[in-house]
């Protein structure tokens, strides 16, 4: 069987709409906009905390639910840095 370049031209176009970002903001986006929610979050509890706003098991709570997120983007980090180096070493 012959590959022409065509055909694999073709192959590939018939497949890119799989790896196209979603242009309306797929899980990622909403994933980050969510991180960024529950940092600004703990920020703002702390914020009210120290101007006596806010009492402590609250300011408590939001900084377990940041520290939480923290850890989880952390993890997901690290995974897909471990796979992106798997891939480096894989034989071409």
């Amino acid at each position: 069987m012959e590959l022409t370049s065509s055909l694999a031209a073709k192959a590939y176009q018939s497949t890119r709409h799989a790896t196209a970002p979603d242009p309306a903001g797929g899980a990622a986006s909403r994933l980050a906009a969510d991180f960024a929610a529950t940092l600004q979050g703990g920020e703002a509890a702390a914020t009210k905390a120290m101007t006596g706003q806010m009492d402590p098991h609250s300011l408590v709570q939001a900084l377990a639910q940041t520290e939480l997120a923290i850890e989880t983007t952390v993890t997901i980090r690290d995974k897909v840095v471990e796979a992106y180096q798997e891939i480096l070493r894989m034989p071409v």
